[in-house]
C-alpha cells in the first residue's frame, strides 16, 4: 500500500476491523510514521443483462429501484422495503454464478419478491413486465392472484363480493 503522503511503499497494519461490507485497516507508513486509514472491499464481477432483442448491458441496480419504486408508489410499505427487495434480487442475481443474465429472469424474480410484499404493487408491476394488451389479460392474473391468495405481511384481506 503506498502511503497517501510521501508515496513510500511501505506500511504496516496497525490495526483491522470488519465493516458491513469489508475490511477497516489503520495503517502506519514506515518512512513517515503517518497513520492513514484504508478500505478493502470485495469487487464483485460484472453482471450482464440480456435484454429481448438478444443485447447485452451491465446490470444497473437503480434501474430495477426505479421499476420497483413506480409498482410500490402510494403503497403502505415499511421503509426500506423497496431497497430491500432490490437487494435481496440483486443478491440472487449475482448467486447464480452466471455472467449474463436475461431480464425475463430478473423480471420473474421482482414479481416473486412483490408478491409476497404488496399484490397491488405486484399487479402493477405484472401490468407493465407483461405487456398486458387488454383488460383480460390483466384479469386473468387477478383471478390467479386471488386464487392463491396469501396476504403480504402486515395487510388485511377484505372480503370479495361476487
Amino acid at each position: 500500500m503506498k502511503c497517501p503522503y510521501c508515496g513510500s511503499d511501505d506500511s504496516r497494519v496497525v490495526d483491522s476491523r470488519d465493516t458491513t461490507d469489508g475490511v477497516r485497516r489503520r495503517r502506519e507508513c514506515i518512512s513517515c510514521q503517518v497513520r492513514f486509514t484504508t478500505y478493502e472491499r470485495l469487487q464483485p464481477v460484472n453482471l450482464y443483462v440480456i435484454k429481448k432483442d438478444l443485447r447485452q448491458e451491465e446490470f444497473n441496480k437503480e434501474k430495477l429501484l426505479t421499476g420497483i419504486r413506480k409498482a410500490c408508489e402510494k403503497r403502505p410499505l415499511v421503509n426500506g422495503a423497496v431497497e430491500k427487495l432490490a437487494d435481496d434480487v440483486e443478491t440472487e442475481l449475482f448467486q447464480m454464478g452466471k455472467s449474463a443474465i436475461p431480464t425475463s429472469l430478473i423480471g420473474d424474480l421482482v414479481m416473486l419478491h412483490l408478491k409476497k410484499l404488496d399484490n397491488i404493487a405486484y399487479i402493477r408491476f405484472a401490468s407493465v413486465y407483461r405487456d398486458f394488451t387488454d383488460i383480460t389479460d390483466l384479469k386473468q392474473e387477478v383471478d390467479t392472484l386471488l386464487d392463491h391468495l396469501v396476504p403480504p405481511d402486515g395487510q388485511l384481506v377484505l372480503p370479495i363480493n361476487s
